[in-house]
C-alpha cells in the first residue's frame, strides 16, 4: 500500500520520495525515471549551459514522462554568476509546477515563483535558515543534515537532531535530506516529523542514472567512511567522494598557513568532475557523494528502488513499530 503524506497529496505523486538536484546528473533521463517510478524527479537547471537549453530539456523530459517533475536551481555567490533571472524566467514560462531552490538569498526568486503559483521546496542545512525561508512563504522545506553530499553547511548537525529540531520549530512541512537511501531511513524520517525524503546519491546508483558504470561500482564498493570534507578552511564545506584528488585538496588545505582557493582551483574544476561521470575515471576529479554510500550495495531500476523503500518502510511502521504498542492489560 502507498504511504500518503502532505507531500504526496500536494504534488500528486505516489511515493514520498524526491530526487534531489544533482549537477551533471539531473537530466531528463534521471528526472523522468524517478517520476515514472512514482517519486518526484528533478531537472537540475544549472546542468544546462543556458536558459534556452533548460527549456529544451524540460520539453525533452515531457516526452519521457507524463508524471509530475520539477526543476532544481541553486543560487550561489560567484565571480561570474550564471544568469539566474533568465533561468527563473525559463522555469516559469515552461509551466513547471514545482521548484527546488537552494543556496543564498533566494527571496526575490521565491517571490517570482510564488507569483507564478509554483510550489517551492527550499533546501536548508540549519534551522535558522529554514525559519528565514519559512518567512518567504515556501511551501515545503528540505532539511539537509551533515551526512549529505554537496554542501552541508558549517554547523555540523546530523540529521537525527536537525530533523527533530525542525519538528519542534517549523510550521511549514518539511522533507528529510542527507543520508537517506532505504526503507529504514524513510520510516525514521516520517517518525521524526518529515513528510518524505529527498535522495541524491542513492539515485546516482540506479540503472537510469546518466553516470558511468564505474561511478556506480565505486559507490557500491564504498563504505560510510569513503567521503571527504573539502573547503573546511574556507568555510564552504563540501562533502565529496574520497579519491586521490579530494585527498590532495585536503592535504593542501592543511598546509601551514592554510590555502587559497587558487591553490586548489585546478583540482576542483567542475569540468573535471563532469568527466568522471562521462568517462568513468573516478580518480580524475572531485564528485559529490554522501555518507549514504555505505548503505548502497546494488544498482536497481528507479521503480524497483522506490517500491522497495516504501514497502520496507511500511513493514517497519506497521509490523515492527506497530507490534511494540500493546495495551496495559497485556503487560
Amino acid at each position: 500500500m502507498p504511504l500518503q503524506t502532505k507531500l504526496t497529496k500536494a504534488l500528486g505523486i505516489l511515493h514520498p520520495i524526491v530526487q534531489g538536484g544533482m549537477q551533471w546528473v539531473g537530466t531528463a533521463e534521471m528526472a523522468s525515471a524517478v517520476s515514472n517510478a512514482g517519486g518526484l524527479g528533478m531537472l537540475t537547471a544549472l546542468t544546462q549551459p543556458s536558459p534556452d537549453a533548460l527549456r529544451k530539456e524540460v520539453a525533452r523530459c515531457r516526452t519521457m514522462t507524463s508524471k509530475p517533475f520539477g526543476v532544481n536551481i541553486t543560487f550561489l555567490p560567484s565571480i561570474n554568476p550564471p544568469p539566474y533571472e533568465e533561468y527563473v524566467t525559463a522555469i516559469i514560462q515552461e509551466g513547471i509546477k514545482v521548484v527546488e531552490t537552494a543556496g543564498n538569498n533566494p527571496g526575490p526568486h521565491v517571490k517570482r515563483f510564488k507569483e507564478a503559483r509554483i510550489m517551492v521546496i527550499h533546501k536548508c542545512t540549519s534551522i535558522r535558515h529554514a525559519l528565514s525561508a519559512q518567512k518567504l512563504g515556501v511551501d515545503f522545506l528540505s532539511i539537509d543534515g551533515f551526512e549529505c553530499a554537496g554542501h552541508p553547511g558549517e554547523d555540523d548537525i546530523g540529521g537525527l537532531v536537525l530533523l527533530a529540531k525542525a519538528a519542534k520549530t517549523l510550521k511549514v512541512p518539511y522533507l528529510a535530506s542527507g543520508g537517506f537511501g532505504d526503507g529504514r531511513g524513510l520510516a525514521a524520517a516520517l517518525a521524526l516529523g518529515a513528510e518524505g525524503i529527498n535522495m541524491g546519491t542513492r539515485f546516482m546508483c540506479t540503472q537510469e542514472a546518466p553516470v558511468h558504470q564505474s561511478v556506480k561500482d565505486a559507490i557500491i564498493k564504498a563504505t560510510e567512511k569513503d567521503t571527504n570534507l573539502m573547503f573546511r578552511t574556507m568555510h564552504n564545506t563540501a562533502r565529496v567522494f574520497k579519491n586521490a584528488v579530494s585527498s590532495e585538496v585536503l592535504s593542501i588545505e592543511k598546509r601551514p598557513g592554510g590555502a587559497q582557493f587558487s591553490d586548489i582551483q585546478h583540482l576542483v574544476s567542475g569540468q573535471r568532475g563532469r568527466q568522471v561521470f562521462t568517462k568513468g575515471d573516478t580518480e580524475y576529479g572531485v564528485w559529490t557523494a554522501g555518507q549514504v554510500v555505505g548503505l548502497i550495495d546494488d544498482c536497481p531500476p528507479c521503480k524497483d528502488l522506490c517500491e522497495k523503500i516504501v514497502s520496507d518502510a511500511e513493514e517497519i511502521i506497521t509490523k515492527r513499530l506497530g507490534g511494540m504498542v500493546v495495551s496495559k492489560s497485556k503487560l
